[in-house]
């Protein structure tokens, strides 16, 4: 396999200078599409999704598909030419894909263990970048996507589509006019119902698969079934388990409302509850972050439950809930609620109010305007690192005790260790980007 690693790393700053800069709204954007799932148990895979959206978006072309797997890249194709697109370019290494200057932006849903690296290069080849939650894989990636948008001046949002809904930026803005007072905790909740994945024993990759391409930074193993599509969410070489998965929304919305960044305590207990199976990451967790800004201590936690389960007051599945000195209020997916005073008299509330997270994308690729992204690159870095800190946490057992400005680990060797991990060459996430 051709390394065009070190070629890209050197070529950066011609790419970015060849890179158009799209000038007017009639401009028709180029995309390349990375990561073409097929059907999860939720529903489509991530990357069709991506492919129905970005066909709603005026003067979008989906003009490339890079998957690693030929059978969900030819199904990319047919979708795009199914939704009225021209028949785009096939690529399965990403690599390639950018050394064709005509693409715009990349959008990517892979795996998470390939977000960071892609989200590098492509800002390196002067591509911008929308990248699926969560970003990185740890919190050593979250810093370096930060410093590859910046250093190359690019637009870069990540897929926390939450952040584009009407309804949920009118509760933020809200609570920062006061509706509930002072805000002093936040709760996040994931209750997804999750069966079990068994075991799969070691097989044969499949046809038309680049399992070493697939792999990518992460340790090389044996093939199962387990380890490959979407169940790859729940093994620690590649995913970071439902907290990073559905959780990572939740985390974000929760931490948005609250108006915080970094924690300075991150504590997490949970497991593996019920089933005896291939899984690594835990199906339960419980989290709490603890927030020290401005001088002002607040507290956000967080939950994971894979199982039946009761509502919590009247929200439930996926939702958030805020408490303040004057009252509380509460997000799900069809808008927000708020109940004020000791008689929780009814306060404002608003349904529906959609909003379009890919569009808002696009209109930054077109302005050029970093702070018009709702989930600029950024904001989703800083939620992805309390997913890591948390899972550091649980996998430890232990407290972990986060310095906010030299983001970094204090008094845990260990647990500074798992900031990072030992890539695998040539797919390395570079420490000076």
């Amino acid at each position: 396999m051709v390394d065009r690693r070190n070629f890209l790393m050197s070529s950066a700053a011609a790419f970015g200078a060849a890179s158009s800069v799209i000038a007017t709204p009639s401009d028709t954007v180029r995309i390349a599409q990375v990561g073409t799932g097929l059907k999860n148990p939720g529903g489509l895979g991530r990357g069709r999704e991506h492919l129905i959206a970005w066909a709603k978006v005026p003067n979008v072309e989906v003009a490339a598909i890079c998957d690693v797997d030929a059978t969900h890249a030819g199904a990319g194709v047919e979708m795009v030419v199914n939704n009225g697109g021209k028949k785009p370019q096939v690529y399965s290494d990403f690599r390639k894909l950018l050394e064709d200057k005509s693409i715009d932006a990349v959008s990517i849903a892979t795996p998470n263990h390939w977000h960071a690296l892609m989200t590098v290069w492509a800002c390196q080849a002067g591509k911008d970048v929308y990248v699926e939650k969560p970003c990185t894989h740890n919190v050593f990636e979250s810093k370096q996507v930060v410093a590859a948008a910046r250093k190359y001046n690019r637009m870069v949002q990540q897929g926390s589509q939450s952040r584009s809904s009407v309804a949920f930026q009118e509760a933020v803005q809200k609570m920062r006019e006061g509706l509930i007072g002072d805000l002093y905790l936040s709760r996040g909740l994931c209750y997804r119902w999750r069966d079990t994945i068994g075991h799969t024993p070691v097989s044969a990759v499949p046809a038309g698969v680049d399992y070493d391409l697939w792999t990518g930074p992460a340790p090389k193993r044996e093939f199962t079934m387990n380890r490959f599509h979407y169940n790859w969410h729940w093994s620690w070489d590649f995913g970071n388990g439902d907290l990073g998965n559905q959780g990572i929304h939740q985390v974000d919305i929760a931490r948005w409302g609250l108006g915080v960044k970094y924690p300075v305590k991150v504590t997490a207990i949970g497991g593996h509850f019920m089933f005896d199976d291939d899984q690594e990451t835990p199906n339960s967790i419980a989290c709490a972050f603890e927030f020290n800004e401005n001088g002002k201590r607040q507290m956000l936690e967080f939950e994971v439950r894979h199982w039946i389960t009761n509502k919590e007051g009247t929200v439930g599945g996926t939702a958030n809930l805020y408490y303040g000195s004057k009252g509380y209020l509460a997000i799900d997916g069809s808008g927000y609620k708020s109940w004020l005073g000791k008689e929780q008299a009814p306060g404002a509330e608003r349904r529906g109010g959609g909003g379009d997270h890919f569009a808002n994308f696009v209109d930054a690729v077109r302005s050029r305007k970093r702070e018009s992204l709702n989930a600029e690159i950024e904001e989703g870095a800083a939620s992805t690192v309390l997913v890591h800190l948390a899972n550091m946490s649980y996998r430890l057992g232990r407290m972990i005790h986060f310095d906010p400005k030299a983001m970094t680990i204090t008094g845990d060797a260990e647990a500074s260790k798992m900031m990072t991990r030992e890539y695998r060459k040539p797919f390395v996430v570079p420490e000076k980007v």
